[in-house]
Order: C-alpha cells, then sequence, then structure tokens
C-alpha cells in the first residue's frame, strides 16, 4: 500500500488497484451461505434489542398519553383493544422475551458456560425452546 502511494505514476497505482479488485468477489450471493444454529441466534438477539429499542418510544408515547387525562386513557385503551395494536404489543412482548432470555445466554457464556462448540449449539437450542414456549405463553396472555 505504501508503494502504491509513494509512486509517482498514476498507471502503477491504477493497475495495483485493479490488481486488488480482481481478488473482490463480484457478486456476494447471501443465500448461498449456511450460518449455524449460534450465529443465528445472535443476529436474532441483535435484531430483538434494536425492536425494543425503537418500541420503547412508541410505549413510552403511549404511557405519556395513558397519564394525561382519564378521557385520553379511554381513548388509548379503545385504540389498543383493536386486532393490529394486539398484535404489535405480542410482537413487542415476543421481542422482549425472547432477547431476556438470549441475553441470560450470553451471561452464562460470560461466566465459562457454554464457550465449547457443542455448548453454544445446545445453548443456542434452549434458547429457541425457551423462547418458543414463553412467546406462546405471553401469546395466551395478550390475547
Amino acid at each position: 500500500m505504501t508503494q502504491v502511494l509513494s509512486s509517482n505514476s498514476p498507471s502503477k497505482a491504477l493497475s495495483s488497484v485493479k490488481a486488488v479488485n480482481r481478488k473482490r468477489p463480484v457478486n456476494l450471493d447471501l443465500s448461498q451461505f449456511h450460518f449455524p444454529l449460534p450465529a443465528i441466534t445472535s443476529i436474532l438477539h441483535r435484531i430483538s434489542g434494536v425492536i425494543l429499542f425503537v418500541a420503547i418510544a412508541f410505549l413510552l408515547a403511549g404511557l405519556d398519553a395513558s397519564l394525561e387525562s382519564e378521557q385520553s386513557f379511554n381513548e388509548l385503551m379503545d385504540t389498543m383493544s383493536g386486532f393490529f395494536p394486539t398484535l404489535i404489543l405480542w410482537g413487542i412482548l415476543s421481542a422482549l422475551l425472547y432477547h431476556l432470555v438470549a441475553g441470560v445466554k450470553h451471561l452464562f457464556m460470560d461466566a465459562g458456560i457454554g464457550e465449547t462448540l457443542e455448548g453454544g449449539q445446545k445453548g443456542a437450542k434452549i434458547v429457541i425452546a425457551v423462547s418458543v414456549v414463553l412467546i406462546l405463553i405471553a401469546g395466551v396472555w395478550v390475547w
């Protein structure tokens, strides 16, 4: 890289850049990649964290509206009694439960439990199983 920068010839620099670009993949097809289960659970943990971050703004706005007056509380209750608001609330609750379970798994890993390849696989399966059960229980509770 320093040779390219110190070179006085623009054609040398251009040929070096072209040589580097030829080594790069032309089309990176993400459908060809098969992520292991621990990677998928880790990615979902991050996605659920982003969902929770965005959802907090809406939940705080709802809390503010519910505390404003009795009339605004009743209006919020009428709005939240529909199908789609209940579905969104269940989605937020599902993200919270998944994030909680995956976070506990990460805490165990920080303590040195389940750091091996087999432990990571088992931990990912446990995270999915426990999350599905808790999300279904939350669905029964919300509906």
